[in-house]
């Protein structure tokens, strides 16, 4: 076994994948991915950046977890929001300082650490609790009601941090739009975020496999409606970006991955929960 996967073992974030959800070669080194610059237009502002290589390029946590944070946001009025701030979140309020954009809010996927930071297997992970402290990022956190309580257990957050959501809550960053989808499963108040064409996954869904169920408020069964039902209003052409790096790409079209990703191939709850649940 590689460090990469001792470390995944290690901070209990392994995901489903044909019992490790790593991508093929095993670590997910990320050569020939790059930081995708979103260019659509030039008001739109979209960054994807790999924890350990674009930033916190120093920690070893950061390199072995390859958990992706997104940037968003308006370039004509400077507001951005990052998605699932972990590791070094100083480093991306430079990072958009250097693009000429001010930090608004931060929005979160789901509660574990190594989205949000906080301790977890002997490690302590930089997030949110440094963020909300810094004088450069006066935010909130936008999370969905049922991600409230482990937000707060974890990160030590409190209520006055949060912006509570439903599904099918938008935010508005300037004059972008972002969609707010539930889809429990992995977390019950695991969140997707589509804007722009493009869909921001978090851990509910990768390119091969989705997001373990069988840590605290896993739900098998969630999941399977949050793939098959929640997430069946995003278009086949929109572009699909996960939380972490598990596969040789960095994004794909949705439509290819609902044609090629295993966790589609059965056509029933039952089939999925014979595959996927955790009895």
């Amino acid at each position: 076994m590689r460090a990469c996967d001792n470390a995944v073992l290690a901070l209990g974030e392994r995901k489903q994948r044909f019992g490790h959800g790593l991508s093929p070669d095993g670590c997910g080194s990320g050569e020939g991915v790059r930081d995708n610059i979103g260019m659509a237009d030039d008001r739109f502002y979209f960054r994807q950046l790999l924890s350990g290589r674009d930033f916190a390029r120093d920690d070893p946590i950061a390199q072995q977890m390859v958990n992706f944070v997104y940037l968003f946001g308006d370039r004509e009025t400077g507001e951005a929001v990052a998605v699932d701030p972990a590791y070094a979140p100083g480093e991306l309020v430079d990072i958009l300082a250097a693009d000429g954009m001010h930090l608004t809010g931060a929005l979160i996927t789901h509660y574990h650490p190594d989205h949000v930071g906080g301790a977890i297997g002997g490690w302590s992970i930089a997030g949110v609790a440094e963020l909300l402290a810094h004088p450069d990022a006066p935010v909130k956190l936008h999370v969905q009601n049922d991600e409230a309580w482990g937000m707060k257990r974890v990160t030590g957050c409190s209520d006055g941090d949060l912006v509570l959501h439903t599904s099918g809550d938008t935010i508005d960053v300037g004059a972008i739009t972002v969609t707010l989808i539930h889809t429990p499963g992995h977390t019950p108040g695991s969140q997707c975020f589509f804007v722009d064409g493009r869909l921001v996954s978090g851990d509910t869904l990768f390119l091969d496999g989705c997001g373990r169920t069988d840590l605290p408020g896993g739900d098998p069964a969630a999941l399977y409606e949050s793939l098959t039902q929640k997430l069946a209003v995003v278009p086949d052409d929109a572009v699909l970006y996960p939380g972490h790096l598990y596969s040789p790409a960095p994004s794909a079209p949705l439509g290819e991955v609902r044609q090629h990703n295993y966790v589609f191939r059965p056509r029933t709850r039952d089939q999925w929960l014979m595959m996927f649940g955790n009895d």
